[in-house]
């Protein structure tokens, strides 16, 4: 088999250590990261299908070092956090209203964590960092 990668429209700002999902209409959410010298809480969706970037809700915070995944309910829930220090927050982005929301705290303030949905629909949540040191933490998360 043969690939082939080609390029695309750009996005509309230079990011690093963000997060990109997959939304149920095929779009790409793309949330958060580094410009370089300051953290990004600005968040822009891919279309396929012309393959341009556009701007969308910016989330309520800025997110470094963060985790992003697709809810079985279409919407994404955006958790952990690092920027000028740790936190515990967790917000949830709607794509039918393209806005985001504070969602309850996560137990333990982490970073570089990572995030599996599980076939149950709940959401492991492991390791990562902290101010304490690197952590063997979990919790799991259940929508409702």
């Amino acid at each position: 088999m043969f690939l082939e990668w080609s390029n695309t429209g750009n996005t509309i700002y230079a990011r690093a250590l963000h997060t990109s999902t997959l939304l149920t209409n095929g779009k790409v959410l793309v949330v958060g990261g580094s410009n370089g010298s300051r953290f990004l809480n600005s968040a822009e969706l891919y279309d396929p299908s012309t393959e341009k970037w556009v701007p969308t809700n910016n989330l309520n915070t800025q997110r470094f070092g963060h985790s992003a995944f697709l809810l079985a309910n279409g919407q994404v829930l955006d958790a952990g956090r690092f920027s000028d220090h740790f936190l515990n927050t967790a917000e949830l982005y709607h794509p039918s209203m393209a806005t985001w929301t504070i969602d309850q705290k996560i137990n333990r303030t982490r970073y570089q964590h990572t995030t599996t949905v599980l076939d149950n629909g709940k959401v492991l949540m492991a390791g990562g960092a902290n101010h304490q040191g690197y952590l063997n933490s979990t919790e799991l998360y259940a929508a409702f």
